[in-house]
């Protein structure tokens, strides 16, 4: 049985006691927020500070993850390190690891230190915020979103899921975090742009529910880092429209 468990290099002395080993995180116990076939998440208190517990019990939904490739838990930190590693805004990894067992994945675990005061762009759509009618608000954060997609797309990584409900709005610091990225990978020059794409066509899905469409055209302009549409601007908007239309074909095929 082989287990790599580590701790963040600025972990306080109550995190090292609560997660100091795969073992101690999970025999916690704590507010039970969601599961999957996958895994468990729960939310536990430590000296008044709130973490996020996820526990993974089998590596992937393919079978021959137990031995081969990446497992979806150890997608997840790597992919959260790298973006802190890029200045995105995202939760702190607090502790990481798995354990194997002859080379077959037997269990792994990440804890997160919660991001306090914060809202997911999704939930506040739904709810009718007030924010999202207030122009300067929503430049803000089409701007900051702008950012942390070309952040990832600079350095050829595509998240694969990014969806309103992973970005998250903090009132205290006006600033939006990503979070959860377990399907986020780096893609050859070849492909990324396509990977990309995609990308924002999710973004825009919710985008088009809500904003004006010269909205989402500054979104667009942000990301490409020009106030004018050009012509390499309008083959990105192109794109993602057809984007849209496969995804539409593919739901209708029930694909």
């Amino acid at each position: 049985m082989s287990e790599r468990w580590t701790l963040s290099a600025d972990a306080r002395p109550s995190e090292m006691r609560a997660f100091g080993s795969l073992e101690a995180v999970f025999a916690l116990e704590g507010e039970f927020i969601t599961k999957d076939p996958l895994s468990r998440v729960l939310k536990v208190t430590v000296d008044g500070t709130r973490y996020y517990v996820k526990r993974y019990t089998r590596p992937a939904k393919d079978p021959l993850r137990y031995w081969l490739g990446r497992p979806r838990i150890r997608a997840e930190w790597e992919n959260l390190l790298a973006f802190a590693n890029w200045e995105i805004p995202t939760a702190r990894v607090v502790a990481h690891g798995l354990e194997r067992h002859f080379g077959r994945f037997v269990r792994g675990a990440l804890v997160t230190e919660e991001i306090p005061n914060t809202t997911d762009l999704a939930q506040l759509a739904k709810s009718r915020d007030p924010r999202m009618s207030q122009s300067g608000w929503v430049n803000q954060c089409i701007r900051q979103v702008a950012r942390i997609a070309q952040k990832m797309h600079n350095n050829g990584f595509a998240h694969n899921d990014l969806h309103w409900r992973n970005l998250l709005f903090r009132e205290d610091d006006k600033r939006v975090y990503l979070i959860d990225c377990p399907s986020g990978m780096h893609w050859p020059a070849w492909l990324l742009r396509y990977r990309a794409v995609k990308d924002l066509a999710s973004l825009d899905k919710s985008a088009k529910l809500v904003f004006r469409r010269t909205q989402r055209l500054r979104f667009l302009l942000a990301y490409l880092e020009t106030d004018r549409l050009t012509p390499e601007g309008k083959r990105w908007a192109r794109a993602v429209e057809r984007a849209h239309g496969r995804r539409a074909l593919r739901k209708r095929l029930g694909l």
